[in-house]
């Protein structure tokens, strides 16, 4: 493979690799490293089956099957169809989702390590692209929080509720998502993680707090955690920290979702059409069963032959 970072603050294309074969144990081994130390890869002009999407992405994790059964697949509950475009009047897939900064998943124990997308029909005007994916870098807003504040997040916690996300987007005008069944929000019930996170690719501190779902710090009275939290939120949005993705028709675009936080555009309208595969790869091969208190630091295993 051909390794080649933006050279900005995230984000490395990855050449001369076909992810319709299945590759060796090493190349995935390669891939967990890099998604680490550049928390974005694009795959370019792929040639993907649904099934060899999911099969390429189960190899990093066991793959999440959303509770609610909207938008996904025929057949691959596993993947979920991200589109603007409808047939004989039923939507294809969800439309308006992630429109909003957040990390997938930190609403659960076990969170997510990757998004795996494959975008085959990209919305264009005048030539250029719509629809971006945007990402902060949460390695280096960590190191860059202020020292004192940093002691303080020391052996904090922090509560991420699904709830607050979804809420947040029903009250959107022209917005159609329904409110949660009582089953839904019993599936997913608040979970607590680490304000700050040892990342268990690279073994350095993330800030682990997104605006989507992080809705407590606990171990703060109500007032000293939502001054903290809106003060973290708004640090985060500094330009240096960003990083835009460009689609291009039949990339596969993977990302960390514990080193980044992401925010899909919605500048498009809905006769511009677009339609994206996406996989959820959940953390199981980094975390154990008591979640993101214990770490499963990565370890390459692969050896090229």
């Amino acid at each position: 493979m051909l390794v080649t970072p933006t050279q900005l603050t995230l984000g490395a294309r990855i050449d001369d690799l076909d992810l319709s074969c299945e590759l060796p144990e090493y190349e995935i081994d390669q891939l967990m490293l890099l998604l680490g130390r550049h928390g974005v890869l694009e795959f370019p002009e792929q040639n993907l089956t649904t099934e060899q999407l999911k099969k390429f992405s189960e190899r990093f994790g066991k793959l999440y099957v959303s509770p609610g059964g909207r938008a996904q697949a025929d057949g691959f509950p596993e993947v979920m169809i991200l589109s603007n475009m409808t047939r004989e009047g039923q939507a294809l897939g969800l439309k308006d989702a992630g429109q909003s900064w957040h990390t997938d998943m930190s609403y659960s124990r076990t969170i997510a390590l990757a998004n795996i997308l494959y975008g085959t029909t990209i919305p264009h005007r005048a030539g250029l692209p719509l629809g971006d994916t945007q990402f902060r870098n949460m390695h280096a807003i960590y190191e860059d929080l202020p020292t004192d504040l940093k002691h303080k997040l020391v052996g904090k916690t922090i509560t991420h509720d699904f709830n607050k996300f979804w809420e947040m987007m029903r009250q959107r005008p022209g917005n159609t998502r329904p409110a949660l069944s009582e089953t839904e929000k019993n599936i997913r019930t608040p979970a607590i993680h680490s304000a700050c996170l040892t990342h268990p690719i690279t073994r350095k501190k993330v800030l682990y707090a997104n605006p989507g779902y992080a809705v407590r710090i606990n171990e703060m009275s109500e007032k000293e955690s939502d001054e903290i939290l809106n003060f973290l939120f708004e640090f985060q949005l500094q330009p240096q920290y960003l990083y835009a993705y460009k689609w291009k028709k039949n990339a596969v675009l993977m990302w960390d979702n514990i080193g980044t936080t992401h925010n899909a555009v919605a500048d498009y309208a809905p006769e511009e059409h677009r339609y994206i595969q996406r996989c959820q790869v959940m953390a199981t091969r980094l975390f154990g069963e008591s979640g993101t208190s214990d770490p499963i630091y990565f370890e390459p295993s692969g050896v090229a032959a």
